[in-house]
């Protein structure tokens, strides 16, 4: 069971390092919310639900009403808990209806990195960035490293790069990332303004 450092948060990271699901689902939820935030939503998603781990069939079949309840909290898991509690419900129909609700069998049985991020980008919510991403963090950090997965998650798998979530594995390495993140806005910031 891999370690993880994500959400800065002892019980969130436990989860996320033991169960799949959570980890991909801490992913989708990765967006426009602060990162250590939507890492530690499974595990208060599993706390609102009383399991120990999430079960993708049955979070596919809940009622989507009350799906959204357990998302609102408060503290909500998300900034918009209505839109990624549905989101969370597409994912998991998705993996029941392919994977046998087993997230781990979306890379389990990839031949190659190609096949893994041609799978992850199928996923709701998951366009090409947040794929390569998720794909870099399972290679660095989950031990699932098919043939050809640095080259298929791009800068994002390359070793020693701070880029993202993958590349996270405590707070300085969390300040690191940061730091890139806003090096990229303030350049692009500059190239707006540069053809205005």
């Amino acid at each position: 069971m891999p370690t993880l450092r994500i959400a800065q948060d002892d019980a969130a990271d436990e989860l996320l390092g033991r169960d799949p699901l959570a980890l991909l689902i801490g992913m989708l939820l990765d967006q426009q919310f602060p990162m250590e935030r939507a890492f530690a939503a499974p595990r208060l998603l599993a706390d609102r639900l009383g399991v120990d781990a999430l079960d993708a069939a049955h979070l596919a079949g809940a009622d989507p009403d009350e799906l959204t309840r357990v998302f609102q909290g408060p503290p909500a898991l998300h900034r918009y808990p209505g839109s990624m509690a549905g989101r969370t419900q597409e994912l998991c129909r998705l993996l029941v209806e392919r994977y046998d609700g087993r997230a781990e069998n979306l890379w389990g049985d990839a031949p190659d990195g190609r096949t893994l991020l041609r799978r992850l980008k199928e996923l709701p919510g998951f366009g090409v960035q947040k794929a390569s991403i998720f794909l870099a963090l399972l290679g660095k950090q989950y031990g699932v490293t098919p043939p050809g997965w640095r080259e298929a998650a791009g800068a994002y798998g390359e070793e020693g790069a701070h880029r993202s979530v993958a590349d996270i594995t405590g707070p300085e390495s969390l300040a690191e990332v940061r730091r890139f993140k806003q090096e990229q806005k303030a350049a692009a910031k500059q190239e707006r303004a540069a053809q205005a």
